[in-house]
């Protein structure tokens, strides 16, 4: 999709031999079975949503996202989410999510896809990115609650 230095970030529907290997890293990163993440990605080669993307530098994947329905929320009619943002920590504070998530935006947006939600406890870094604070949501399973993002 896009080179931004010697970094490149790629849509994994582009590229569906990374399937197996993003599965497990995003696996390893979340504590998500692999056979689920490997389904999702699968069905990102026919549908516009699920849609998944890694950040590699050469040939080892440093981040990653995707955009699916429901990030695990009550709120099913905020959607799509985006999803499984990381990036490994000797990679952070380079930009490289935040050129990640405008790639997304940009990328849902040209197949028909906005808005897009973002649930998560950090607090000032979407902001830089175009994200509005949107509302609380409650997470499954999670006893406090969490912030709801929105990129229009």
């Amino acid at each position: 999709m896009t080179n931004t230095a010697q970094y490149q970030i790629i849509r994994l529907a582009d590229q569906p031999g990374l399937k197996d290997r993003a599965a497990q890293w995003f696996s390893e990163k979340w504590s998500i079975q692999k056979e689920t993440y490997q389904e999702s990605i699968e069905d990102s080669f026919e549908s516009v949503v699920p849609s998944w993307y890694v950040c590699l530098d050469g040939e080892e994947i440093i981040a990653g996202m995707g955009v699916i329905e429901n990030d695990f929320h009550d709120r099913k009619d905020l959607t799509p989410n985006v999803c499984a943002v990381y990036t490994e920590e000797a990679h952070r504070k380079k930009g490289i999510a935040g050129r990640m998530l405008n790639i997304v935006v940009e990328d849902m947006r040209a197949k028909g896809v906005s808005p897009l939600y973002l649930l998560t406890d950090h607090i000032g870094f979407y902001e830089r990115y175009g994200w509005e604070f949107l509302c609380m949501v409650q997470g499954d399973g999670e006893p406090e609650m969490s912030r709801m993002y929105i990129h229009r």
